[in-house]
Order: structure tokens, then sequence, then C-alpha cells
């Protein structure tokens, strides 16, 4: 499921950005591009999105930073 992707909104969180609402860490979907945000952000547009279109691999958005996580699996890949 991971592929080589582009952040549909490199700026922030596309939801984010559309509700005018803040977040805390940024993830990026590795099967699309959506950038969502962390699960402490207050509405976890990233774990949102995994599973409502299951893609289920982001990888950290933040600077320096080039984790995955699963939330499939409730892991680091």
């Amino acid at each position: 499921m991971i592929q080589s992707v582009v952040p549909q909104t490199p700026e922030g969180c596309g939801e984010c950005l559309r509700l005018n609402t803040a977040w805390v860490h940024l993830r990026l979907c590795l099967t699309c591009g959506q950038v969502g945000c962390c699960d402490s952000s207050p509405l976890r547009h990233a774990r949102a999105h995994a599973h409502a279109v299951g893609h289920p691999i982001v990888q950290s958005f933040e600077p320096g930073e080039n984790w995955r996580w699963c939330y499939v699996d409730e892991t680091l890949v």
C-alpha cells in the first residue's frame, strides 16, 4: 500500500486548513499523499482518513522525522 506520494497540502493538515482549526503534528498518508493531523491533535484527521478510506500507513510529516506508523497494527513500520 506504500506508494511514492506528493503531499496534497504541504502547508498543513488539509481538513484543519479547510475548517480553520489547529493541529499539533502532521502525518503523510503513504498511499495517496493526504496530509492529516496526529492523534494528539483535537480532530485526529490522519487516523480518520486511514480508517475511512483504508490507507493504513502514514509517515511523520514533521521536519527531521522519518518514522512510519500503521493504524491497523498500531505499530511502527
